[in-house]
C-alpha cells in the first residue's frame, strides 16, 4: 500500500510524448516488474492506493464487492439535502452519456480529518465555507466522487481515499509505502 501523493499518476508505464511533464509512481521507488495499481486515483487525488503483481487480486478489488471510502473537502457548507442526494445516487456524465450512480454511504464529517498537508495549497475557509464529507462506494467510474459532489452543488477541492475494504490509510505519510499481506 502507498499513500499516493497529489500530482502523481497511478501508472507504471513509460511516458509517451503527451505525458512528458507528468509524474509517475514508478519515480518514487523501485517496484518489482509487473507491479500495477489496483484501481486508480487521478493526478489531483491522493491517498490509499494498493499495488500488486497479482491480476486476480486486482480484478477482485476493482469489482463491486469491495468498498472504497473517500474524504472530500467540498466548496461550501454541504447540506443534509445534498448528502441525501449523494446517498440515493445522482446523475453524472460518464463516457459522453448520463450515468446514475448507485446508492452509497455518505455523511458530513463533524471535524476536519487529520491528514498530511497537501503539496499544493487549497482554497480554504478564509475564502468562504468549506466542509468535509465521507463517501463510500462499491463502484468507481472516472472521477466519480468529484462528479457526484459537483452534481449536488458542492465541488470537490481535495479528494483523499482513506480505505479500501478493511485496509485503512491511518497515519501514513505522503509517499510512504508499506508492504501488506492482508487478503481482502
Amino acid at each position: 500500500m502507498i499513500y499516493k501523493p497529489y500530482g502523481y499518476l497511478s501508472q507504471f508505464r513509460s511516458r509517451d510524448s503527451k505525458q512528458q511533464s507528468k509524474r509517475f509512481l514508478m519515480e518514487l521507488y523501485y517496484f518489482p516488474e509487473g507491479t500495477m495499481a489496483i484501481g486508480r486515483l487521478d493526478e489531483k487525488s491522493e491517498g490509499l492506493l494498493l499495488l500488486t503483481t497479482d491480476g486476480k487480486m486486482s480484478d477482485y478489488i476493482n469489482s463491486q464487492k469491495v468498498e472504497k471510502e473517500y474524504y472530500a473537502l467540498v466548496d461550501g457548507d454541504i447540506s443534509e439535502e445534498a448528502i441525501s442526494k449523494l446517498q440515493k445516487g445522482v446523475e453524472i456524465g460518464f463516457n459522453g452519456k448520463k450515468y446514475q450512480t448507485k446508492p452509497c454511504k455518505a455523511f458530513k464529517l463533524k471535524e476536519a480529518p487529520q491528514l498530511p498537508e497537501r503539496s499544493q495549497k487549497i482554497r480554504d475557509a478564509r475564502h468562504g465555507p468549506v466542509s468535509w464529507v465521507s463517501i463510500t462506494l462499491n463502484e468507481g467510474k472516472f472521477r466519480q466522487v468529484r462528479k457526484m459532489t459537483s452534481a449536488v452543488g458542492f465541488p470537490t477541492l481535495r479528494l483523499v481515499r482513506v480505505r479500501i475494504g478493511p485496509i485503512q490509510l491511518n497515519n501514513m505519510k505522503v509517499g510512504e509505502v508499506i508492504p501488506v499481506d492482508v487478503l481482502i
